[in-house]
C-alpha cells in the first residue's frame, strides 16, 4: 500500500494551531488522500528536523513562530522569501530539491483589504515584534506605501537590526515608548506571541489609539482577548486575523507541488 502523503506545521509552541482542522477539512472536502500533523520543534532541532523532512514521510511543511528565520537558511527560498527574509511555506518539487517561499505578506495585506478597506491611509503603522512574521507585515507595509512604520519589540537589538534593513521607513521604537506613538497610529499591528494561549498578555493600551484605527492581531488562540475586544466594542471597528488567507496562498503552492501517484498533499499556513 502506498504511503498517504502528509504534511505539518512546525513551530514551538505548536499546540494552539488550527492548522490541522482546515487541512483535515479541505482534504476530505476535495477528496484528497493525505494527511496534516502538529510538530513541535524547539529552535535547537528545527535544522536536523527539516534535514530529515523527508525520511518522516512529509511532502511539505508549514512554519510558524519561531522558525521562519531559520527556514529561509534550510530550503531554496523563491523571489518572495528572500526579499522578505523568512519563510513559512516548504515543499519538494519534482527533483526531490526542498523549496521555501513566504505567503505571510499576501495573507495579510489581502485581509486588510477585504476586513478594513482603507487601512492604506494610515500615515503612522506600529507593529510589535521582529521576528518572521514581523518581516513579511513590514515588507507588505512598505510595498503597499505606508511611510512610515514604528517598529517596537522588547528586544532592542532586534529591533534595530530589522529597522535597519529596510530602511528609512522603518523607525525603531523602543518597548516602554508604545504609548507615546498611539495616540497617532491609524494601523497597529501584533506579530509577537504575547496573548497567545500559554503566553504573557499583551499590556498595550489599545484604548490610546484614534477610534478610527485599525488593529490586526497575527495571534488567533484565543480568539479574542479581554483588552482587544473592549477596543472592538468601543471603536466598532473589527480585530483583523490573517491566517486562512495566509493558508490560502500556500495551498496554492503546495497542492501543485506536492502531487504524487498517491494523490497530493495540501500545504498550509495557519
Amino acid at each position: 500500500m502506498a504511503e498517504i502523503p502528509a504534511a505539518c506545521l512546525i513551530g514551538w509552541p505548536a499546540a494552539h494551531s488550527r492548522s490541522p482542522l482546515i487541512h483535515k477539512y479541505w482534504l476530505k472536502s476535495f477528496g484528497i488522500d493525505g494527511d496534516y500533523r502538529i510538530e513541535a520543534v524547539e529552535p535547537a532541532a528545527f535544522a536536523n528536523f527539516i534535514r530529515d523532512l523527508a525520511a518522516r514521510g512529509y511532502r511539505g511543511a508549514n512554519v510558524t513562530i519561531p522558525h521562519k528565520e531559520q527556514a529561509l537558511a534550510c530550503a531554496l527560498p523563491d523571489a518572495r522569501a528572500r526579499m522578505v527574509g523568512a519563510a513559512n511555506t516548504l515543499f519538494f518539487d519534482n527533483d526531490g530539491e526542498l523549496r521555501s517561499t513566504n505567503t505571510d505578506v499576501e495573507g495579510f495585506i489581502g485581509n486588510l483589504d477585504a476586513s478594513a478597506p482603507g487601512w492604506d491611509t494610515a500615515e503612522d503603522v506600529l507593529v510589535l515584534g521582529a521576528g518572521g512574521s514581523s518581516r513579511a507585515v513590514i515588507f507588505g507595509l512598505i510595498e503597499r506605501g505606508i511611510q512610515r512604520v514604528h517598529l517596537a519589540n522588547r528586544t532592542a537589538a532586534r529591533t534595530r537590526a530589522l529597522a535597519d534593513q529596510f530602511g528609512a521607513q522603518v523607525q525603531p521604537l523602543a518597548w516602554d515608548a508604545i504609548d507615546t506613538v498611539l495616540p497617532r497610529v491609524g494601523l497597529l499591528v501584533n506579530t509577537t506571541s504575547l496573548g497567545m494561549k500559554g503566553q504573557p498578555p499583551l499590556a498595550v493600551d489599545v484604548t490610546l489609539l484614534p477610534p478610527t484605527a485599525t488593529v490586526a492581531d497575527l495571534v488567533y488562540v484565543p480568539l479574542e482577548t479581554r483588552r482587544w475586544s473592549r477596543y472592538a466594542a468601543a471603536s466598532g471597528r473589527a480585530r483583523i486575523r490573517t491566517v486562512v488567507r495566509q493558508a490560502a496562498g500556500g495551498h496554492t503552492r503546495t497542492a501543485r507541488a506536492g502531487r504524487s501517484g498517491s494523490g497530493e498533499v495540501v500545504c498550509l499556513q495557519m
